[in-house]
């Protein structure tokens, strides 16, 4: 029995192609939208790239490629809609239709992968994120070493663009040294004695660079000696709020990432549902203009449906495909293969000659 047949006639056959014909260009945009989303994806990634410890593009590409087939394969679907309006040039497509539909399957397959790993992506981009900006902080001080020299530019722009601090916060930079030994007094007493005390030989301090600083602060940065009460008025760093931006620069980013990141899920599960109506449509103008087909008439009523037979007998048909695929090589059914061997049959048809025993 179909699944969920209808029967059409002439001119409602004739209005469903005309309506696929319009959709499917419509697809072709929506075609144009997923490669542009791909692309804006891609771009936003590539430009924190020196912030990542590996560049996320799987989705981005995933996304482009699906926007460049989305564009074929929709155009020649308005092509053939277009020609089902007429008998005559539909016979031009019907061998074609059924693999166009199989492939159109599969690609629509694909937009919901796609979808779905715009909203997996967030744990990837976490781990990423947070060993690129370990290793930023880490190299700040180097504004003077080959391929280096851009991270202080690049981590200042990030804290004031984001209102950031740090990779989980301002504390981070408690841990590492971030001032150049070029800029350090070697005279002074002090420095000296905070480098001896450092077992790796480091001047850690506590305090962060100005790109910490709040821009709402109502006064002046406190971005030295934060933790230490007396060298500041009416000041405590326990109690107080701290004019430094106390969100971390990971999480900034990574709130900033999956903001996009499901707003392009969002439009990519509607894409989807939307190629998927197509597909629908594209079904049953295939299986009632074959059915016209087989009634010779052309202006006769005909049949469509989703599935010939129920979803039942489709799966067990097409699993016996699956499973007879190995055995077009076995000769398992040659037909000779139990009758005997002439030339063994006459060896054993001959008389054994007994060898006399000497007594």
């Amino acid at each position: 029995m179909a699944v969920l047949k209808v029967t059409f006639t002439k001119t409602n056959r004739d209005k469903l192609a005309q309506v696929l014909w319009v959709l499917n260009w419509v697809s072709v945009v929506t075609g144009v939208t997923l490669f542009s989303l791909g692309l804006f994806l891609k771009v936003e990634i590539v430009k924190r790239r020196e912030l990542m410890s590996k560049e996320i593009v799987s989705v981005p590409n995933m996304l482009i490629c699906v926007g460049m087939t989305a564009c074929a394969i929709n155009f020649l679907g308005g092509k053939i809609c277009y020609d089902c309006v007429d008998t005559t040039k539909f016979l031009r497509w019907k061998l074609l239709m059924l693999p166009y539909i199989i492939c159109t399957f599969f690609f629509t397959f694909c937009i919901l992968v796609g979808a779905l790993m715009c909203y997996s992506m967030r744990n990837d981009l976490e781990e990423s994120l947070f060993l690129g900006l370990r290793d930023a902080i880490r190299y700040y001080k180097d504004t003077d070493m080959p391929g280096r020299c851009y991270i202080k530019r690049t981590m200042d722009m990030l804290q004031m663009q984001f209102q950031c601090c740090g990779n989980g916060g301002y504390r981070d930079w408690f841990h590492i040294q971030w001032i150049s030994n070029r800029y350090l007094d070697m005279t002074d007493s002090e420095v000296v004695e905070r480098l001896r005390s450092n077992v790796e030989g480091k001047y850690l301090i506590d305090g962060v660079p100005f790109s910490c600083c709040g821009l709402h602060s109502p006064r002046p940065c406190i971005q030295h000696q934060i933790t230490n009460n007396s060298a500041h008025y009416t000041y405590d760093y326990q109690k107080e709020e701290l004019n430094l931006n106390r969100r971390g620069c990971r999480q900034a980013l990574l709130e900033h990432y999956t903001q996009i990141m499901q707003s392009i899920g969002l439009i990519v599960l509607i894409i989807w549902l939307f190629e998927v109506s197509v597909l629908t449509g594209v079904r049953y103008l295939q299986t009632a203009m074959e059915n016209v087909l087989r009634l010779g008439d052309p202006d006769s009523e005909s049949d469509g449906w989703l599935l010939e037979n129920s979803i039942a007998d489709t799966a067990r048909y097409n699993f016996n495909i699956i499973k007879n695929l190995g055995k077009c090589y076995q000769v398992d059914d040659d037909p000779n293969i139990d009758v005997p061997n002439t030339s063994q049959q006459a060896q054993e048809n001959v008389p054994v000659k007994q060898i006399p025993v000497a007594r």
